[in-house]
């Protein structure tokens, strides 16, 4: 049998095996860490002497020792001396990933949030913008009265059926009459002293002035002709209804509003209804209100039939326009709402509702439709004034205002003063 060959020259491990060898003997290990144990401890503290006994100790084959302590320095091993994470001979988390800068971070998230409700602000508005329809031109209306301090609005509710179903007509009881009439009229007077609300009676009298036809641009003169004031939108519309305005009162109408059936009853619905005070029982078989005494939220088929009754009411076209009054400024300060305004659920569908079914003049704006909302919340909130054109009395069944009473208002309004007349 061949002997084992000795150990090379120098080779302080001994004699090894496997370098090229075929031999069934395993390879001795190259590198052995060898265990030395401290000097025992005192008699009687061993495993159940109460205390920890010494732990061994490791060195490798060149004498090198370690024990645990070198395993409990937090450095990575195989890292240089005074390495690892964060020491200087290791590429560390702070070289790697530096801390991250939050001012910056919140600085261009403050950019970016700013700069998303720029461009949603521009869009709301360029929108909205395109959905008012300017049809009204009051540049044809003939010798127009002195425009004077504060803005007026002239407010109309017209009787349009238009965008209403053969269902709906039915449901709304609106009938299915061709054409549009005004169903209400106001005048919203904005300044310095508060808003003014006037309601114009339709059957109040008035005569008809010379007038620039809206369709053909021929002038029409005057004869004097005593109507009611709905005939004078039935007439020509709503320049005509502007230049009687205009002419029998001395005051400057400064912009047009109008809304239909179905504009209203949508406007209502897309703000979740409106509350109500209602004054008494109400039973109209014509406009179809069936409302008890009390406080409760009506929706669009509601609203509608509350602000059209007339046959119910005792005094008549005077008790109807004072609960359109009070229904429409109701309407403004449930419009003009943070729960409304900053919900983009109701926002832009009380928008659509709205801005769809209105009809105003050229020069009407945005802002001075928001202005318009806004004085309205201000009457219901008590910061303005609500009153009916002062009556004098009738003449075959035509309301006729007390002129003197009338002039005192007009010139209030037109200085900006605070209101004092009464109305009906």
């Amino acid at each position: 049998m061949t002997d084992w060959p000795d150990a090379r020259p120098h080779d302080n491990r001994g004699s090894r095996y496997g370098r090229g060898s075929a031999s069934e003997r395993p390879e001795g290990a190259r590198v052995m860490r060898q265990v030395r144990r401290g000097p025992a401890g005192p008699p009687g503290q061993g495993a159940h002497g109460g205390s920890v006994p010494p732990q061994p100790s490791y060195v490798d084959g060149s004498g090198h020792g370690g024990g645990y302590n070198d395993y409990n320095t937090g450095q990575v091993y195989g890292s240089p001396a005074g390495g690892g994470f964060g020491g200087p001979g290791g590429g560390g988390r702070s070289a790697r990933h530096p801390a991250p800068d939050w001012r910056r971070r919140i600085k261009v998230t403050a950019i970016a949030a700013a700069t998303v409700l720029v461009v949603t602000t521009v869009g709301t508005y360029f929108w909205a913008d395109s959905k008012l329809n300017r049809e009204v031109d009051l540049s044809i209306v003939l010798d127009r009265p002195e425009a004077g301090e504060g803005t007026n609005y002239l407010i109309v509710g017209s009787d349009s059926r238009a965008g209403l179903t053969d269902e709906q007509k039915k449901k709304l009881r609106t009938g299915s009459a061709e054409g549009k009439r005004t169903d209400s009229m106001m005048i919203l007077h904005t300044g310095s002293n508060g808003p003014t609300l006037i309601s114009l009676p339709r059957d109040s009298n008035v005569e008809i002035p010379t007038f620039k036809g809206s369709e053909s641009g021929k002038t029409f003169q005057g004869t004097g002709r005593q109507v009611k004031l709905n005939a004078a939108y039935a007439e020509d519309g709503p320049e005509l209804l502007v230049r009687t305005v205009e002419f029998n009162t001395g005051l400057h109408i400064d912009h047009y509003v109008e809304i239909g059936f179905a504009g209203f009853a949508n406007i209502v619905d897309a703000v979740g209804g409106v509350e109500m005070d209602i004054p008494q029982d109400i039973k109209d078989t014509k406009s179809g209100a069936d409302f008890e005494k009390g406080r409760q939220t009506l929706n669009g088929e509601e609203a509608l039939a509350f602000v059209r009754t007339r046959y119910a009411l005792a005094g008549s076209d005077l008790d109807r326009t004072k609960n359109q009054q009070k229904f429409l400024s109701a309407l403004a300060n449930q419009v003009a709402t943070p729960g409304t305004v900053l919900n983009p659920f109701k926002l832009y569908p009380t928008m659509g509702a709205g801005l769809d079914s209105l009809i105003v003049d050229e020069d009407m704006g945005l802002f001075d439709l928001a202005g318009m909302f806004w004085a309205m919340k201000g009457v219901s909130g008590g910061d303005g004034t609500s009153l009916n054109m002062p009556i004098a009395g009738s003449s075959g069944g035509n309301l006729l205002w007390d002129k003197a009473k009338v002039a005192q208002l007009v010139n209030q309004l037109k200085n900006d003063e605070k209101v004092t007349v009464k109305g009906d």
